[in-house]
């Protein structure tokens, strides 16, 4: 656990995001056998999730990077 180290909460969002990964997401999609209606509905709500993980994961290295610079 990081406790507020931002060097070390940057290697551990390089390491393992908190979030499932979206390979992982994608996986368990497919392996849930749904019928095509549902389907549909949460493959793009996956498109969507996919488009907000890569952001989330773009602005935190931004902090933390910028954190880790400032604190060193």
């Amino acid at each position: 656990m990081y406790h507020y180290d931002p060097s070390l909460a940057l290697e551990e969002l390089n390491d393992e995001a908190v979030l499932p990964n979206p390979v992982n997401m994608r996986d368990m999609l497919l392996r849930a056998h749904l019928h095509a209606d549902r389907s549909l509905q949460l493959n793009r709500s996956f498109l969507e999730y996919q488009r907000h993980f890569a952001e989330a994961q773009k602005l935190a290295r931004n902090i933390l990077q910028n954190l880790a610079r400032d604190s060193a």
